[in-house]
Order: C-alpha cells, then sequence, then structure tokens
C-alpha cells in the first residue's frame, strides 16, 4: 500500500509536467553592493521601491524566539524538517482592522531543498499551503534556494499571495539597505489597479530601529522596531520585527484611511 510520502512525490512528479506561467507583474531589481539583478514577483497594482544599498534576501535555518535574531544556519547533515524544507517558518507581521474587517500579514520563509527528490516534495507542500513559486516551471528549479511569500488577509476571504521570491544565501541586509513594496488592502480583489496603496511591507537590516513611509501627498507614518512579545495581542502595524527563518527584519507602514494614494515610498531614518 502506497504511503502518504509515496502519494505525495507521485503527485510532485506529475506537477513538474506542468508549467506555471509568469505572474502578471515582475520587477527587477539590483542589489547595491553586488548589482545583482534578481527577479520578484508582486502582485499586479503592487510597485517596488528600493532605497539605500540593498542586498539580497538571506535565510537562515532557525527560529527567533520572539525578540532575538534567527539561530545560524542549518548544515548540509540536518534533515529537511529541521531546515523547514516541507514546513515553513510563519510570521504573522502585522494585524489590524480594515473598515471593519480584521486584517493580516505573514511572512512564510521556506528552506533550501538539497536535491530533486527534496524540491518535488516541497512542491507539492507549497500547494497545500495555496502558494506557488514565481517563475518556477519545474520543481528542479527550487534545488539550492530557500523561498519568501508574503500573504495578506483581510475579513472573511482567503489568503492572498502578495509578494515572493527565491532566497540566497551569504547576502545580508546591513546598514540602511531597504527593500519595500506597496499595495491595496485588497489585492488580488477587484479593481485593484485602481485601489488606494495605503499599505507598504518590506524587510530591512536588523539594525535598523526606524523606517519612514512617505506617501505621494506627503503623508509620513514611522515603523519602529518592536518590543519582545509584541503581537501576542490583538492588533499592531507600523513596527519593524523580526522574522522566523529571516536573517532581515520585515516592517509594515499603514497609511491613514480616506485618501487615494498612488504611490508610497520607504527609507531606514535610524539604524
Amino acid at each position: 500500500m502506497a504511503t502518504d510520502t509515496d502519494i505525495a512525490f507521485l503527485l510532485a512528479e506529475a506537477a513538474d509536467e506542468v508549467e506555471i506561467g509568469i505572474a502578471p507583474y515582475q520587477a527587477v531589481l539590483r542589489g547595491g553592493r553586488r548589482r545583482k539583478a534578481r527577479r520578484w514577483a508582486i502582485a499586479a497594482a503592487a510597485a517596488l521601491v528600493v532605497a539605500g544599498s540593498t542586498g539580497t534576501l538571506a535565510l537562515a535555518g532557525g527560529t527567533h524566539d520572539g525578540g532575538g535574531r534567527v539561530a545560524p544556519a542549518a548544515t548540509q547533515s540536518a534533515s529537511p524538517e529541521q531546515r523547514h524544507v516541507f514546513r515553513p517558518q510563519v510570521t504573522t507581521v502585522a494585524r489590524g482592522t480594515e473598515l471593519g474587517k480584521e486584517w493580516g500579514a505573514q511572512v512564510l520563509v521556506w528552506g533550501a531543498p538539497l536535491n530533486a527528490a527534496e524540491a518535488r516534495l516541497q512542491r507539492t507542500r507549497m500547494s497545500a499551503y495555496g502558494v506557488s513559486p514565481t517563475g518556477i516551471r519545474v520543481s528542479s528549479g527550487l534545488v539550492g534556494k530557500g523561498w519568501v511569500f508574503v500573504r495578506l488577509i483581510v475579513g472573511d476571504g482567503a489568503w492572498n499571495t502578495v509578494l515572493d521570491g527565491a532566497v540566497e544565501k551569504g547576502d545580508r541586509f546591513s546598514g540602511n539597505d531597504l527593500e519595500s513594496a506597496s499595495m491595496p488592502f485588497w489585492s488580488g480583489g477587484p479593481g485593484q489597479a485602481s485601489a488606494s496603496q495605503r499599505l507598504v511591507i518590506g524587510q530591512v537590516a536588523p539594525t535598523a530601529r526606524e523606517v519612514t513611509c512617505t506617501w505621494d501627498d506627503g503623508t509620513t507614518i514611522k515603523a519602529t522596531k518592536a518590543a519582545p512579545g509584541t503581537g501576542l495581542g490583538a492588533h499592531f502595524e507600523n513596527l519593524i520585527r523580526p522574522v522566523d527563518g529571516s536573517q532581515s527584519n520585515w516592517f509594515v507602514c499603514v497609511a491613514p484611511d480616506g485618501k487615494h494614494y498612488k504611490s508610497a515610498v520607504a527609507k531606514v531614518t535610524k539604524e
């Protein structure tokens, strides 16, 4: 009798025969110090902005204690479970209320598969979470890469992926390095292209103490470093916080309601 793992591998093999198209919006980034181009997939209305000298995403294999940094990267002798290949590390980076409906934003970090077998099973497990790595046509394209998904939920709707990209070991955010994306709360819904870009999500170096988000009408919101334990209650936003599995910290800024914002720019204002 076939086991669950056997079935998962068969499903993954079948998935390898299907080509997944590119998301409707792509952005090309150039890392500051290394001048390395990297493709990010973003929801159709999201505009990606870069400030400072931006590196690439960095991955470690451990978890933080709610206020500290991630543990050192896992070695190749670690099991797939220890490397979080088949189950992501999930961190809620913001929660609030939008037009009377609760919303939340999460960052999912998947570890890097070491071989094709791990990659096939990881792709199947990603599907179970409702996520798919943009631009990966066959599962072998995941080998040696971690992957980060940022997803958003509003009210009783489903989780919607608003940003995803590969993780590359070795590059770390430092100083005023920053990457961010502005987007509407209703990402993926009707009329998204004309929705107000009130939400900004991004990542910074772990030393950053303050990020200032500025919208096109001059509105500014400051995200400050969260104290240990922040986020255990109901609502929290406009904060910089650690994320399980990520060597960079992540932040969220939310602009006031009642105006239409076409774009936003984020900048590290305190290190």
